[in-house]
């Protein structure tokens, strides 16, 4: 399969995975097959396609499983990029991975990277009060949007940082149909 190939395979379970997550069904196979998919269609496009190793990353944290490798791939990968995506993945990593990230490219980038680098930055210093703001913002900004990258109508970034949230009993299970349980 080609890079193309393999990512519409991941774009389709991914979007599969949040309709079963959104009908109460089981979707940890389908977070699975997303990852994989993703990390094939990265391994085809080379290092700096941040894009679908976000996307691998993301959803070996909703399935519960890959995490660390990848969060470990993600942090090498990236320690001499400096753009906001090339910055996310890697704050994102070493959060799962029990680190403090530096999120001051994502900070300076402003819009959805500022409020996801000032949720993760909370996450990783335990400030309750910071991560519920934070997240209160990006799921009113998902809540405003027409369109969604996987076709479905998910708060995607929330419901990740809920997932890492959840392991640090800081999870604030926002009200939002975007946002399921």
């Amino acid at each position: 399969m080609s890079a193309g190939e393999h990512l519409g395979a991941a774009l389709a379970a991914e979007a599969a995975a949040y309709r079963a997550l959104l009908a109460g069904e089981p979707t940890e196979e389908l977070f699975r097959q997303a990852r994989d998919a993703y990390l094939a269609s990265h391994a085809e496009t080379g290092p700096s396609s941040w894009g679908r190793l976000l996307g691998a990353l993301k959803m070996a944290i909703l399935a519960g499983d890959g995490v660390d490798g990848i969060a470990r791939q993600a942090v090498a990968e990236t320690d001499e990029a400096a753009s906001p995506a090339a910055s996310y993945v890697c704050a994102l990593a070493l959060v799962c991975l029990g680190e403090v990230p530096d999120v001051m490219a994502m900070l300076a980038a402003g819009g959805a990277f500022e409020r996801t680098g000032r949720a993760l930055a909370a996450l990783a210093g335990r400030d309750s009060a910071a991560y519920a703001a934070a997240l209160a913002e990006i799921v009113a900004d998902f809540e405003a949007r027409d369109q969604h990258l996987s076709g479905v109508a998910v708060a995607d970034t929330a419901l990740v940082l809920e997932r890492l949230a959840e392991g640090r009993a800081m999870a604030v299970r926002p009200a939002s149909a975007l946002v399921p349980g």
